[in-house]
């Protein structure tokens, strides 16, 4: 057994030698490590974390597992991009007496802005706002490729088809869990899943009395960041068709905040796809069970 800190990459070769390779987080390691940090103590504080028989490890990707989060992650990183090109403009047209409405997704009300002679708007600003749009309207169509090779990826996947029928799961939801999320098998059960994505209380408890406060957010945080906000967008639409009367979700919404509704919901949806994954089973939608 051999017990190394590194790459998904050199796992699979050293795995593919015939060693063991365990793959650590660098969380778990940090405790034994002695005083000051060099390679000679992080490799003694790698092989005292390795012998730990209670010590959790990360499961090695494959390599389409790593190109599917290659390709999620460009998309999370063009968005951000997008945003910051968008909220930089607006800023400095603000700065110009030029007030452009938040909340709109198309780039019209910024040309509009640009190109109207009555704002007395100085040229120079005029030129480098047209390189934001032109920036924005490069990024916006490098999102659009991407997201529709997710589409053919999430079409030419039997799991992800299956995933996409369950309330709040969509495509993009259904490409991270393929991509980051290891084989449920290792879970025992559902709830073990969504601890993993960091979707249950922390604990606060001593003595023999438990003490839960609020969501831990020790996991996973793009399937739980996107289970979230798919369970929002299945209160919204709640609210808006109307739910049937006595679900689950109808009693919650009726007593609770929306907020911690839909962090409930979403640790639901973590049991649904942990039950589903490791039955290969469709989604069977029982009445009151969602929404």
């Amino acid at each position: 057994m051999e017990a190394c800190a590194t790459s998904n990459h050199w796992a699979r070769e050293l795995t593919d030698q015939g060693h063991e390779v365990r793959l650590i987080a660098p969380i778990y390691v940090k405790p034994f490590v002695k005083r000051q940090k060099n390679d000679a103590n992080d490799a003694e504080a790698i092989v005292e974390a390795a012998s730990r028989p209670s010590m959790r490890t990360v499961p090695i990707k494959s390599s389409e597992q790593q190109a599917r989060a290659m390709l999620f992650r460009t998309r999370e990183l063009l968005v951000m991009q997008k945003t910051q090109l968008v909220n930089a403009l607006r800023a400095h047209l603000a700065e110009h007496g030029v007030v452009v409405p938040g909340g709109r997704r198309t780039l019209e009300p910024f040309s509009r802005a640009i190109e109207d002679q009555t704002n007395r708007l100085p040229n120079l600003v005029r030129e480098i706002s047209q390189v934001y749009l032109d920036q924005l309207a490069r990024v916006a169509g490098c999102l659009s490729d991407l997201e529709r090779r997710i589409e053919e990826e999430v079409r030419e996947s039997e799991l992800a088809q299956r995933l996409r029928t369950i309330p709040g799961v969509g495509p993009i939801t259904a490409m991270a869990i393929e991509a980051f999320a290891p084989s449920m098998e290792v879970f025992r059960r559902g709830r073990d899943f969504s601890t993993w994505l960091g979707l249950v209380p922390r604990q606060h408890s001593s003595g023999g009395k438990q003490r839960l406060g609020r969501t831990s957010k020790m996991g996973q945080r793009d399937i739980r960041r996107l289970l979230i906000t798919g369970a929002m967008s299945a209160i919204f639409w709640t609210g808006r068709d109307g739910d049937r009367p006595g679900s689950w979700l109808a009693r919650m919404l009726s007593r609770k905040p929306r907020m911690l509704v839909a962090i409930a919901l979403a640790n639901k949806l973590a049991r649904i796809i942990w039950a589903m994954m490791t039955r290969e089973e469709a989604y069977r939608d029982p009445v009151g069970a969602v929404c």
